[in-house]
């Protein structure tokens, strides 16, 4: 068992103290997300589910930001040239869509540099006997930099060739 340092782990203990304890739980994870700690633990169930949903949405923009992107930009190679744009076009809209509103909502916020962390071997090595809750939630910092690189080259590739498809199709 490998013992962590008290600057790679924070848990957010669920614990009463008063009507606004989930204030408080709320207060208490914005902080850890600042601080950048490399494992935050979530016992307060309402606010551990929120947190997982929030970053699979965003995971799920990033993931179709380049799988849309990847579509609109292969396609034209598949299939018959006149056929291609009704299948590029709307795919590379959808790239381009997913990657503003990830830009938007999710770029800036700390929340966005962290994972669910599911991998038992991983969960074994914190310190999750000392909590109260059986369903925690478990935050693992991880490095986004390449994420963001790849789906924003892509939907803008993609931006490019709708621009330029559209003008094709509709120039006179």
């Amino acid at each position: 068992r490998v013992t962590l340092s008290s600057t790679d782990c924070y848990i957010v203990h669920e614990i009463y103290n008063g009507e606004n304890a989930q204030d408080q739980f709320e207060y208490e994870l914005e902080q850890a997300l600042e601080a950048q700690y490399k494992y935050i633990v979530i016992e307060p169930t309402r606010i551990g589910d929120e947190t997982a949903r929030w970053i699979t949405v965003g995971n799920c923009l990033h993931k179709t930001a380049v799988l849309a992107g990847t579509t609109c930009l292969f396609t034209p190679l598949a299939l018959p040239a006149d056929y291609s744009h009704y299948i590029s076009l709307p795919a590379g809209v959808l790239s381009v869509a997913c990657c503003t509103l990830y830009g938007i909502s999710w770029q800036f916020d700390p929340c966005c540099k962290y994972q669910v962390e599911y991998d038992a071997y991983k969960l074994s090595r914190l310190p999750l006997h000392t909590l109260t809750s059986s369903t925690p939630v478990v935050l693992v910092r991880k490095d986004d930099l390449h994420r963001k690189r790849l789906h924003n080259t892509i939907a803008l590739a993609a931006l490019v060739y709708c621009v330029k498809k559209i003008y094709e199709l509709y120039a006179v």
